[in-house]
This record gives C-alpha cells, structure tokens and sequence, in this order.
C-alpha cells in the first residue's frame, strides 16, 4: 500500500489561537494609530504617535502570521517583534504619547502590554511544537 505523507503538520490549536489573536490585536493597535481612539481609549494626536502605532501594530501582525508556519526562526522573529511591540508600548507611555490620565486608560495600556508579554512567554513555552 501507498499512503501518502501529509509533510505538513497541523498548527496546535493554542498556536492557532495566539496568532489569531496576535493579528487581531496588531489590526487594533494600527487603527489606534491612525485614529487616535479605540473603545473610547484615546492617544496624543501627534505624528510620531500614528507612525510608531502602526509600526507596533504590523510588527504585532506579522509575528502572528509567522507563527502560522510552525518554524522555529519563524517563532524566534515572532518573539523580537512581541518583544519590539512591548518596548514600543512603554516608549509610547514614557513619552507620553499614550496618556495615564485616567484608571481606565492606564488599565488598558497595561492589560495590552501583559498581553503581549504573555504571548511571548507562550511561544518560548512552546517553542518544542515548532519544527
């Protein structure tokens, strides 16, 4: 008998998850970027702030697609920009450009960043599923 080998292995389904999500949250993060508003969150109107959104955003974006091709460097690249996006968000805050003028923005700024952290921590914790 002949049986044909499926080389491709399926995506585990926590794998599939994040980087849905991942791409989700990057598409959020770009429209944030060029609108300055998100569910009633706001951001400092500047230049600098929609340039450096939108790049957080796609670099969100693209490490969830990435980790679609369950291959390790491609999961390392999704790390760095996790990792990028992280260190971006706290520039963001630092300069400003991300106000901490109310409980309910700083909570979200925060809970955005946990989140990013916690995808990242998920694919280091994972990283024996990639081939």
């Amino acid at each position: 008998m002949n049986h044909k080998v499926n080389m491709r292995a399926s995506i585990p389904v926590g794998v599939l998850v994040v980087a849905f999500l991942m791409v989700i949250f990057g598409l959020a993060e770009v429209v944030t970027g060029f609108r300055h508003e998100f569910f009633g969150l706001h951001t400092a109107q500047v230049g600098v702030f929609t340039y450096a959104a939108a790049a957080i955003g796609l670099f969100y974006v693209v490490g969830g697609l990435l980790l679609l091709l369950m291959k390790k460097w491609a999961a390392a690249l999704a790390f760095v920009l996790l990792c990028a996006d992280i260190v971006g968000r706290i520039a963001l805050v630092l300069a400003g450009l991300y106000p901490l003028d109310s409980a309910v923005q700083t909570f979200a700024i925060i809970a955005g960043t946990a989140i990013a952290v916690l995808f990242a921590v998920y694919i280091v914790g994972k990283w024996a599923t990639f081939r």
